[in-house]
């Protein structure tokens, strides 16, 4: 096995134990991007120069965690003084970052080594990401908006790597990479320092290749920060890690019996069943829950999500409205025409459905679901036709099951659980009650014991 191949709790015992260097790992890694970006695209800018002085510092410095010596990638939303932070668009061509963001400053200061930044679609305003292929088909999406990251990760081209998740955006590549993506409850994690796209519905986490890796990670970025003003007074100190093993004994699996597994290709639906009666055979046990208030999950995630994006970009938008992609510019000017009726609306109605959904998760440990209702579709397909004669955008598809979580500020796991007929990967989310990660990770982790190591897709394998 390549040092690039190995997760990031496998690489840190084997820095632990000096049998792998830093600069080994990383000049491993740096080899694997330079040999999987031709036909990828994951990243925007690589910073090889800057890892490989980081990994020297880490050999030669006192080891300082799990993530010492670690190289990882940044959706490129995330300032790292001196690097530009482009949000993949022309508006933002010529931004360097001045300072470091919080969470790029605490992965710094864990001994990571910054290997690069990742393509986002545009200001993080969309499901697909364009610029980049899907890990396992490059002719099919990579997911959106950390797109980037994920496909990064699912290469093996990035040890781990962080994203955000607005309505979604680290859950759906993760489920259609393959990888393991974590949206925290909102406020536990810090975004000082990152680029938004609504402030309301952002937040950061880890796309990593285990839920243990996504577990040390979180350790890392977790804490307050008074620079952000939705930062919780949470300590900075708190360990995710699961405990070794995949008894889930007394622990309550919620089964949706709406919302989840409607409108989802039955591949997709096999695979997520069978993972949740994995976890009943680990000895969870399983309870039926009515999902609240769905039918107003998307108007409530687009009422929020779009009028505070348009408020953030109004300055550029009103002075270089030709610098941003046709799509994205689209549902800027679309934002402008909302009223600040249909915001207090939709205001309303995310904290009905908070109330409602933590009495629902009062009943429960975790829910489990499909993360997507559909596997990676070709990047020419705008369109899903479902067999009862319906259709939906790919966008309003690969949303509709994530949204819930970004509007409740729920923590919402997402973990592959299988791959469909062309061997694309399936995901599976878990969610829990807020400030719940180390349930949700437990469950995640129980499952992960159960089913092989994951490796890297096999399309960059060929690279």
């Amino acid at each position: 096995m390549q040092p690039y191949e190995l997760s990031l709790a496998a690489a840190a015992d084997e820095i632990r134990a000096r049998r792998l260097s830093p600069v080994e790992l990383v000049d491993s890694v740096l080899d694997r991007i330079a040999r999987t970006e031709p036909s990828l695209q994951a990243y925007v800018t690589v910073t090889a120069e800057r890892a490989r002085e980081s990994a020297r510092a880490a050999a030669t410095g006192h080891l300082k965690g799990p993530l010492h010596g670690i190289p990882m990638a940044l959706k490129d939303l995330i300032d790292v003084a001196g690097v530009a932070t482009t949000a993949s668009s022309r508006v933002r061509a010529d931004h360097r970052a001045v300072a470091d963001s919080t969470v790029a400053a605490r992965l710094a200061a864990a001994g990571t080594a910054l290997v690069g930044k990742t393509h986002t679609h545009e200001f993080a305003y969309g499901l697909t990401t364009p610029q980049t292929r899907n890990a396992w088909d490059p002719d099919r999406v990579a997911g959106g908006s950390s797109g980037g990251s994920a496909v990064a990760v699912a290469a093996a081209a990035a040890t781990f790597a962080l994203g955000t998740d607005t309505g979604g955006s680290i859950r759906v590549p993760a489920a259609l990479n393959g990888v393991v993506g974590l949206k925290p409850t909102y406020g536990l994690v810090p975004r000082h320092g990152v680029t938004s796209l609504s402030w309301s519905l952002d937040h950061v986490g880890p796309l990593t290749r285990t839920v243990e890796d996504a577990a040390l990670v979180m350790s890392v970025l977790a804490g307050h920060d008074p620079r952000d003003p939705a930062s919780l007074p949470t300590p900075s100190s708190v360990d995710y890690r699961p405990l070794p093993g995949a008894d889930l004994t007394g622990v309550r699996v919620g089964v949706p019996r709406n919302y989840y597994f409607e409108h989802v290709d039955p591949e997709v639906e096999a695979a997520v069943r069978s993972a949740i009666a994995q976890l009943e055979a680990l000895g969870a046990t399983l309870v039926e829950v009515e999902i609240p208030m769905a039918r107003y999950v998307q108007a409530t995630q687009w009422g929020l999500m779009v009028p505070e994006a348009t408020a953030y970009h109004e300055r550029t938008l009103r002075s270089a409205p030709e610098q941003y992609g046709a799509d994205i510019r689209v549902l800027l000017e679309a934002g402008a025409l909302m009223s600040a009726g249909d915001y207090l609306r939709a205001q309303r109605a995310r904290t009905l459905m908070r109330q409602a959904w933590l009495r629902m998760l009062d009943e429960v440990d975790v829910v489990a679901a499909p993360t997507v209702p559909v596997t990676a579709v070709r990047s020419d397909q705008e369109v899903i036709v479902w067999p009862d004669g319906t259709s939906e955008s790919v966008s309003d598809a690969y949303v509709r099951l994530s949204a819930p979580a970004d509007i409740t500020g729920v923590p919402a796991l997402s973990v592959p659980v299988g791959h469909d007929g062309a061997g694309m990967p399936i995901g599976m989310q878990l969610l829990g009650r807020p400030l719940t990660e180390a349930m949700v990770l437990r469950v995640g982790h129980a499952y992960d014991e159960t089913v092989p190591a994951r490796g890297h897709a096999p399309v960059a394998m060929a690279s």
